[in-house]
């Protein structure tokens, strides 16, 4: 029979190694863990409550077809992977936060950034390659983010970390940006940053994908308030950018009047039960007009001045269509 070894480090080993196999396999019996491991069966049981006791929900049976089976329990406990199961899904977290799955974005990045921490350098290169020679059909963002700069970007915001940056804005000027990142948020089409400008000491919201050779620059900073990331992104890529600002008023309840607007173009906020105003920004006002009679409710236009003229020769174009 083979002896149980002792060592703490040799009983930690034998743990994780238990946990490996109760992962890889449905249900094993108690004899063939302990000839797995070169154990006693009691050396087994007594693993089986050390993975008990660490939130590990590890269920046991007798007679025919019984044994030890790993069952899901209340919380998610670390997950044993090996090299290709970790690879293959760091690739998949890779695509789902590059936007091609919808609504996943920010989970799938917050998931890779702890998988990337402690993934060696080897296995990195292996995802890279595999990502690089991969090509999505459809994906849903329309401008797609360097994966690297993702994942730089969330370690920093995680680790409070001096991020620089080269930036090209809405005009086509490169600067070169220095940084506190925050909070990364994601519009399901587009990345942004919510980051403090160290040379221009405010507040800032930058696309992703604008922004080159992003380097994390080692030194920390002490976090200040924060503004909430958002809204102030929601604030800024849908008026800040545009010379024309509306504000409309709706008669219909604020969710109503959601399902037709996209969060990341609108700021909608309630009048009332029954009513909403949005604020919302365009290049051009007449073309701005179309798009703010989709909810197919009745509305008003409260300024600025230039729209509310859009809006009455857009109309009179269209009762002189069907006259």
């Amino acid at each position: 029979m083979p002896a149980a070894a002792s060592a703490p480090a040799t009983t930690t080993g034998r743990v994780l190694q238990l946990l490996g196999l109760l992962q890889s396999r449905r249900v094993w019996s108690g004899e063939e863990l302990a000839e797995r491991l070169e154990v006693t069966t009691r050396s087994v049981r007594r693993d089986v409550e050390r993975l008990r006791e660490l939130g590990y929900p590890v269920h046991a049976s007798t007679g025919p077809g019984g044994g030890y089976q790993l069952g899901a329990g209340a919380a998610l406990p670390p997950l044993l992977l090996d090299p290709d199961e970790a690879v293959a899904m760091a690739v998949c977290l890779r695509v789902a936060a590059g936007g091609s799955v919808a609504g996943i974005g920010e989970s799938a990045l917050r998931a890779l950034s702890k998988l990337d921490q402690v993934m060696p350098a080897r296995m990195r290169s292996q995802v890279s390659a595999v990502h690089d020679a991969t090509v999505t059909l459809g994906a849903a963002t329309d401008t797609p983010v360097d994966p690297d700069v993702l994942m730089t970007l969330a370690r920093a915001s995680r680790d409070h970390e001096h991020v620089a940056a080269g930036y090209v804005d809405l005009r086509g000027r490169a600067t070169q940006r220095r940084l506190e990142p925050y909070q990364l948020v994601t519009t399901g089409r587009r990345w942004y940053l919510l980051c403090y400008d160290r040379d221009r000491t405010d507040w800032r919201s930058l696309r992703l994908d604008r922004m080159a050779d992003v380097r994390a620059k080692g030194s920390t900073f002490v976090p200040r308030d924060a503004p909430d990331a958002a809204s102030y992104v929601r604030r800024a890529i849908s008026s800040a950018p545009y010379p024309y600002i509306a504000r409309v008023r709706y008669l219909a309840p604020q969710h109503v009047v959601a399902q037709t607007f996209s969060a990341a173009s609108v700021e909608i906020e309630a009048d009332g039960p029954d009513a909403c105003i949005v604020t919302t920004g365009a290049d051009d006002p007449e073309r701005m007009v179309p798009w703010l009679a989709l909810p197919g409710c009745d509305f008003e236009v409260l300024g600025p001045p230039e729209v509310v003229a859009a809006v009455r020769v857009v109309a009179e174009r269209i009762a002189r269509a069907v006259r």
